[in-house]
């Protein structure tokens, strides 16, 4: 069931193959996905603008629903994004710091504002590889 592979740690969705992720994506992650999500440190604000927004996420609690396909995809984005972040930056709160810091070649936008497409997950992702082989400036 997905809502054990998501209680003992979010950031352990990361280490799962795309196949498992596919599936759950397709299932739906369960709603306290989100809460998990933000005590990793994603605030409400940045939760309402790449994931679900409030309203959407209150009702879901309430009628007991699961995210959708497109949100699940887009909390699992953050996750990986989140965990190859740590581990480049060698630290949870480098990591946030970076994803926050307004980059002038993304038109001044950030890291994280990008992770609301799989295009821009893959921008982000391409710069972390580039850091991570020391040729990012």
């Amino acid at each position: 069931m997905a809502t054990a592979a998501i209680e003992p740690d979010l950031l352990q969705l990361a280490t799962l193959n795309d196949g498992t992720q596919i599936r759950l994506a397709e299932e739906g992650l369960p709603t306290d996905s989100v809460t998990q999500l933000r005590s990793l440190g994603i605030s409400f604000t940045e939760v309402a603008e790449i994931v679900i927004p409030p309203r959407t996420l209150k009702h879901r609690i309430a009628r007991g629903q699961r995210l959708s396909t497109e949100e699940s995809e887009r909390l699992l984005r953050v996750v990986r994004i989140l965990a190859f972040a740590d581990r480049v930056f060698g630290g949870h709160e480098k990591a946030l710091g970076w994803l926050r810091i307004p980059d002038p070649r993304l038109g001044d936008r950030n890291c994280l504002s990008l992770l609301r497409t799989e295009a821009g997950g893959k921008l982000v992702e391409s710069q972390l590889w580039q850091i991570d082989d020391g040729i990012y400036s």
